[in-house]
């Protein structure tokens, strides 16, 4: 359901394409909240039909941009104001974690050793564009300063799985039977 409020929230910033919203994903919550362009384009279909966004423009090929309407943008307020928030965390390392101890011990350390340096590299990157937003590059206005907020929890879990990884490493598990 919160990808619905996600393409709201996001139309909120000014009208945009399916194609558009699914990179803004991509760029700002990249593997921490997945969007695939199909279910993307299914619910901006269902958004429409409900009055929440309407079509702003059409290009060439079809490209279709869509903008909020008052509805649209009371829906998200609203959503923003809920109390009732889902924690739910799907990650699949701890999922896996929990079945170390069927692994080889070499296999193990260089799953271990990837894990770390995988989200090592991804809190980089968001320190990267995290340095480029505290420069100005992309300006001051609410929408910015709210993604700085965003990115920020993005370097931190990120940096915090790869502290675990390392962690992980230095007590693994004893192998099962």
């Amino acid at each position: 359901m919160s990808l619905r409020y996600g393409l709201l929230g996001l139309l909120a910033e000014g009208p945009a394409s399916g194609y558009d919203l699914a990179q803004r994903f991509q760029e700002v919550l990249g593997q921490i909240w997945p969007a695939q362009h199909p279910k993307i384009y299914a619910e901006l279909r269902r958004l429409a039909d409900e009055g929440l966004i309407e079509v702003d423009s059409q290009g060439p090929r079809r490209r279709t941009a869509y903008r909020i309407t008052p509805d649209g943008l009371a829906a998200v307020r609203k959503w923003l104001a809920d109390g009732d928030v889902d924690h739910t965390m799907r990650l699949q390392p701890l999922l896996r974690s929990l079945f170390f101890w069927l692994m080889d011990p070499g296999e193990l350390a260089d799953h271990l050793e990837r894990e770390a340096a995988f989200y090592a590299a991804a809190a980089e990157v968001y320190r990267d564009y995290a340095a480029r937003k505290d420069r100005g590059e992309f300006g001051s206005a609410p929408p910015v300063q709210s993604m700085r907020v965003t990115i920020e929890a993005a370097i931190r879990l990120n940096q915090a799985l790869a502290d675990w990884a390392r962690w992980a490493a230095e007590h693994p598990p004893r192998p099962g039977a």
